[in-house]
């Protein structure tokens, strides 16, 4: 691919991702940032979407409540073989090529669900969806924390990973009017335009001095990324543990994401917008939460803040399972989310500095999608647990999953602002 603006030199304009003297970002780690905030808001936006059209896609496909929860299942488990992929591109040929390939193949099969007509086709398309999705999230990141002073890096990563709720929030306002007029085909078109914006502002981008200067100084053939995972005991402790939090936190995350728009649907009888206005709510909970755990993560570290919002996780995913009044459930749900997904924030930052430069995106994209995978199979434990015993006790009993995040946070070492190596 052409870029449009050839590479700065060094002199005028260092990447702090080099680690350069100055705390102040430069013109191109903010770019960098934004650019990897609107593909992971992509992401985001997909995601809700399938949620908001769950109900109208099973009328309209005559898929039943297992069934439809096994889509989002399926875009995840996509994801885990995307992540893969793409991660490990991202460290053999550069982050920014990869993440415009895996926005291209995204928008192309988020627009192709809107053509499917039985449950084989729609599962086919969510699966290549979520390969592109796959890409995303550990490449974005990764180039947003090789692009940003070491000492406000999760700042920066909380940055990338609040695209994604931006991303959710736009899908919440705008689910009800776009199927009301145009069905859920309509939610799955849209979902394509955002990638002309991504794929246009990142062709202005130039690879970070961070993977530059590795690439320049490596000795001999590339080694294998996903060894390095496991190279020795200190870093398969850390990968477990690191694996634990992520897939406690997509559990928790789509586990309520998803079923909580029928939720407050079945459970209290609110109409398709107010359940929209209400989930609304709770992502801008999100949102908040994840830029209080980027400044409390730069200024305490990394396994503080992890432990600070693993408890409030807990306690408020339980308390909302109990609330009954509106006006409960939509502080009660900010509350829910600004803890529950607020850690989201923190782990660009603190797997860009336990893994090395040759295997960053590597970590970034298997981790995060392997838990992404295992999250996926909370719409179906969810929906397993519902049919049995209702959607408040469901959601209530994910609480008990946090607890697992408070000892993974034992196996991972404290490296708060260390230079990237």
């Amino acid at each position: 691919m052409t870029h449009l603006e050839e590479p700065a030199p060094r002199t005028q304009e260092p990447s702090p991702g080099t680690e350069a003297d100055s705390e102040k970002p430069s013109r191109y780690a903010k770019k960098a940032v934004f650019a990897a905030s609107i593909g992971y808001g992509m992401d985001g936006f997909d995601l809700l979407i399938l949620g908001f059209a769950l109900s109208a896609v099973s009328v309209d496909l005559g898929l039943g409540k297992t069934e439809s929860g096994s889509l989002a299942t399926i875009t995840l488990l996509g994801a885990v073989v995307g992540g893969i992929l793409f991660g490990i591109l991202a460290d053999r040929i550069g982050r920014v090529k990869v993440l415009t390939y895996s926005v291209i193949f995204f928008a192309v099969f988020t627009g192709l669900t809107a053509i499917a007509t039985s449950y084989a086709e729609i599962s086919i398309f969510r699966f290549l969806a979520g390969v592109g999705i796959g890409g995303e999230f550990g490449v974005g990141m990764t180039l947003a924390a090789e692009a940003w002073p070491a000492k406000k890096r999760a700042r920066a990563t909380a940055w990338v990973a609040l695209g994604f709720q931006a991303g959710v929030l736009v899908a919440a306002l705008v689910s009800a009017p776009i199927l009301t007029h145009w069905g859920w085909q309509g939610l799955f078109l849209v979902g394509m335009f955002p990638a002309v914006v991504a794929i246009a502002f990142r062709s202005r981008l130039h690879e970070p001095e961070q993977f530059i200067t590795s690439r320049e100084q490596r000795q001999g053939p590339a080694k294998a990324p996903l060894r390095l995972l496991v190279k020795d005991a200190e870093t398969i402790r850390t990968t477990i543990g690191i694996l634990v939090l992520t897939s406690v936190q997509n559990f928790g995350y789509y586990g309520i994401m998803i079923w909580l728009p029928t939720y407050l649907s079945e459970q209290f009888g609110y109409s398709l917008t107010k359940s929209s206005g209400w989930t609304a709510v709770t992502v801008v909970g999100m949102g908040i939460g994840v830029m209080v755990f980027g400044e409390l993560a730069d200024r305490i570290g990394r396994r503080k803040a992890f432990w600070i919002f693993q408890v409030g996780a807990a306690t408020s995913v339980l308390a909302y399972s109990q609330l009954g009044s509106a006006w409960a459930l939509m502080v009660g749900g900010a509350v829910m989310g600004l803890f529950a997904n607020g850690m989201t924030g923190g782990y660009g930052a603190l797997m860009a500095e336990l893994y090395p430069t040759e295997a960053r995106a590597t970590a970034q994209n298997t981790l995060f999608n392997i838990g992404r995978a295992v999250g996926g199979a909370a719409p179906l434990v969810v929906a397993v647990l519902a049919d049995s015993w209702g959607f408040g006790l469901a959601i209530g009993l994910l609480s008990i999953i946090y607890v697992l995040d408070i000892f993974a946070m034992f196996l991972i070492p404290e490296r708060r602002a260390q230079q990237l190596t």
